[in-house]
């Protein structure tokens, strides 16, 4: 019997990723070197016992980003806030350990990371807002939905399970294997010397990033069912996050009925073709009119 080879061959996966990973931030910090784009407003705010740091520009409604496991503002998200800050309130900020925001003892979870962004928005004084997340980020932004629903106008949701096994097989059998030397040299490790508090810390985010990765955990159907803001769920065809999870997940949160037979559902679903979960983001001539069309439409 001929077996998987991605399956069976799960050091071979890591290898890849790191590099293909690291290939795509190389690509978003060259979508940088452009940018003369400054924050409006930069600093820390005290949440949960965090200084999370932050960075807002424009004028408008406010969207907050949350960026993905291992990223920064800049490297998720530099080549996306010049175009949507032009009409938005953008607010991007750095998880828990990620980048400027120093890590604390306390384990990685989506639950208390939506805490710390809700925590965010209150120190803003900011009190409903349209929420975006990318990959755990967008874990975090499906728990803001669950946990803090009166705070979020709209969700996006890219490339994020809300299960466990919600993620390919291949993908489950990269966590177990994470090790910090597999990013020496690369650009992950880079900009989180160039901007981490202490540098030092990095085996410690890339062992809580495993641990969170490793932990079965179900999000539940009966909370997903309770979030009643309208989603755009994101993901692309070869994606780390399976389709037809994705297509659970819109079936969830309204997704359910021919819409020639009634009005457009508040809960869409784009897949984007010839594209993977570190790709998906570099998408932005999709993504971008996708986004600015759910978020301006009238539901």
């Amino acid at each position: 019997m001929k077996t998987n080879d991605t399956v069976f061959r799960p050091g071979k996966i890591v290898l890849m990723f790191t590099i293909v990973y690291s290939l795509s931030v190389v690509t978003f910090s060259q979508n940088q070197i452009n940018n003369t784009l400054t924050p409006k407003e930069k600093g820390y705010a005290p949440v949960n016992g965090l200084k999370m740091y932050y960075e807002i520009y424009g004028e408008g409604k406010p969207l907050v980003l949350i960026h993905g496991a291992f990223m920064t503002i800049n490297t998720n998200f530099g080549d996306m806030i010049p175009e949507l800050s032009k009409n938005r309130k953008v607010i991007a900020l750095e998880l828990q350990g990620h980048g400027r925001t120093a890590d604390i003892d306390r384990p990685f979870s989506a639950e208390t990371m939506a805490d710390d962004v809700a925590a965010l928005l209150q120190y803003l004084k900011i009190e409903t807002a349209d929420i975006f997340g990318y990959s755990l980020g967008g874990e975090v932004a499906l728990q803001m939905g669950i946990r803090h629903l009166q705070m979020v106008r709209r969700l996006i949701v890219v490339s994020a399970a809300y299960k466990s096994d919600g993620w390919t097989p291949q993908t489950r059998a990269v966590f177990p294997l994470l090790k910090p030397e597999f990013f020496t040299g690369t650009p992950v490790k880079k900009a989180y010397d160039s901007l981490a508090p202490d540098p030092k810390q990095f085996p410690e985010l890339v062992n809580k990033i495993k641990i969170m990765s490793t932990t079965p955990f179900d999000f539940t159907d009966e909370k997903i069912k309770s979030i009643k803001c309208p989603v755009l769920i994101m993901i692309a065809d070869g994606d780390g996050v399976l389709p037809e999870h994705a297509l659970a997940l819109y079936r969830l949160l309204g997704g359910d009925y021919m819409m020639d037979f009634g009005p457009i559902h508040k809960t869409q679903l784009a897949i984007f073709p010839g594209s993977s979960h570190i790709s998906i983001m570099m998408h932005t001539e999709w993504m971008l009119p996708m986004m600015n069309a759910f978020l301006d439409a009238k539901m």
